[in-house]
């Protein structure tokens, strides 16, 4: 027992490690629930470099209810999200979308899919989507993935 004592006294000793004067990674720096919505974005753009869309594709398989993905596919409860990114917002020919998504403009690019997939209500509040949304961000990139190859020219990774 004094030996094991001694050992861990000595090794206490000599291998004091120091605090680090800041964060080894830049995602340390705030606890995860404080971090801006723009840095939990830049992690999802990190991932998506090398995210599968195979991945994503499984995991779509929930949403086959609610969305089409072929070209000229059909709308169904929710619109065909065909070419979705880089698709104006709210465009999605013969489908009624909510008036807060269709005040939103623009389009839909990889950060602004990412908030609209973390939680679709607080991204456009009024929104008819009843998803809650996707917690984890590597889910996310890959969702992200599998909606980029839904294009017959996906759009460049940012």
């Amino acid at each position: 027992m004094w030996l094991a004592f001694a050992t861990n006294t000595l090794g206490n000793v000599l291998g004091r490690a120091n605090a680090l004067e800041e964060p080894a990674y830049a995602a340390a720096k705030e606890a995860p629930e404080t971090r801006t919505e723009t840095a939990r974005a830049e992690d999802v753009l990190i991932m998506l470099a090398s995210a599968g869309a195979s991945k994503g594709a499984k995991m779509f398989s929930k949403c086959k209810a609610y969305h089409t993905v072929e070209n000229g596919g059909k709308n169904k409860v929710g619109p065909n999200l065909w070419d979705i990114v880089g698709r104006a917002k709210a465009s999605a020919g013969g489908f009624a979308y909510s008036g807060a998504l269709k005040k939103m403009g623009g389009e839909w690019s990889y950060s602004n899919l990412d908030a609209f997939l973390a939680k679709p209500k607080d991204f456009v509040p009024g929104t008819k989507m009843v998803f809650f949304g996707l917690k984890k961000a590597g889910h996310r990139a890959a969702m992200l993935a599998y909606l980029r190859s839904l294009s017959d020219a996906p759009k460049a990774l940012p």
